[in-house]
């Protein structure tokens, strides 16, 4: 009696191994889709302000000082004396520009000086020109080349 009992035990358990494995054997596959979260990227836009809560929170950085703000800090006075000097800078700007330029707009090669600067254009060759401007006051220069 008690292997009869052991083997409808052993049977029954086949049988259950079987249908298991029928079953998982039979059972309908699909693709993995991506979903994006953030809706920049095509999730849903229900989870913008979450998102932006989230990243509001944890955000160490201060926003920069920009120009804008800088000159809304100033007096008019100081605003329209910030203005006459870039005027004034932008007049003898043109001053040095006209005088080193030739006819049909080309650079002269030769040497400009201003009342603090040394502008100094040199011929390097193959249609390239060196322009240096040295500061007078501070001995400081700086240089660049121009295709001609």
């Amino acid at each position: 009696m008690k292997s009869t009992k052991k083997i409808i035990g052993l049977l029954k358990a086949a049988v259950a191994a079987v249908l298991i494995g029928l079953t998982a054997s039979n059972a309908p596959a699909t693709e993995l889709v991506y979903v994006p979260v953030n809706p920049s990227f095509g999730g849903n836009p229900l989870n913008a302000p979450g998102l932006l809560g989230a990243a509001q929170a944890t955000n160490k950085h201060k926003a920069p000082v920009t120009v804008d703000s800088a000159l809304s800090r100033q007096t008019s006075l100081q605003q329209f004396n910030d203005m006459l000097e870039r005027s004034i800078l932008s007049q003898l700007a043109y001053a040095a520009t006209s005088s080193v330029m030739g006819t049909g707009g080309r650079l002269v090669p030769g040497t400009v000086e201003t009342g603090n600067f040394r502008i100094n254009i040199l011929d390097m060759g193959g249609g390239v020109l060196q322009i240096t401007t040295t500061d007078k006051v501070t001995g400081a220069s700086t240089s660049f080349q121009v295709g001609q």
